[in-house]
C-alpha cells in the first residue's frame, strides 16, 4: 500500500485503486492514477477547454463572445490574449490583457491554447 498516494483533497491515507482512478474512502474524492504520475503531485493543473495545460506565458484565444464586467466593450471569439498569467491556488482562471482591455481574469474554460 505505500505506492498508493495520500488523498490530494483531505490528505486522508485510507485511499484505494478503482481501475484507472484512485479513491478517497474518507471524504469520496476520485482522481486519475496517470495525473499524480505526471503530475508528481504538485496540485491542480491550468487547463484550457481541449484539455491541455497552460502554463504563465502562453497565448491563448477566446473561444466565445464574452461580456466584460465593467468595460461596454465585449471580447469577441477568436481574440487572442497574450502572456497570461496563472492565478494561484484556482486552476479555473487566468489574468491576463487583450489589446483593448486590460486586466482580465478569465476562465479557462472559455479559452484554447494559441
Amino acid at each position: 500500500m505505500s505506492d498508493i498516494p495520500a488523498c490530494p483533497q483531505c490528505a486522508g491515507e485510507n485511499t484505494y485503486p478503482d481501475g484507472d482512478d484512485f479513491v478517497c474512502a474518507d471524504c469520496a474524492f476520485e482522481w486519475p492514477a496517470a495525473a499524480d504520475v505526471q503530475a508528481g503531485g504538485a496540485g491542480p493543473q491550468a487547463r484550457d477547454c481541449n484539455g491541455n495545460v497552460l502554463a504563465d506565458g502562453d497565448n491563448v484565444v477566446v473561444i466565445k463572445d464574452l461580456k466584460v464586467k465593467g468595460s461596454s466593450i465585449p471580447l469577441k471569439q477568436g481574440t487572442v490574449i497574450r502572456g497570461i498569467r496563472l492565478v494561484e491556488d484556482d486552476a479555473e482562471h487566468i489574468e491576463g490583457n487583450s489589446d483593448r482591455i486590460k486586466g482580465l481574469v478569465l476562465k479557462t474554460c472559455f479559452l484554447r491554447k494559441a
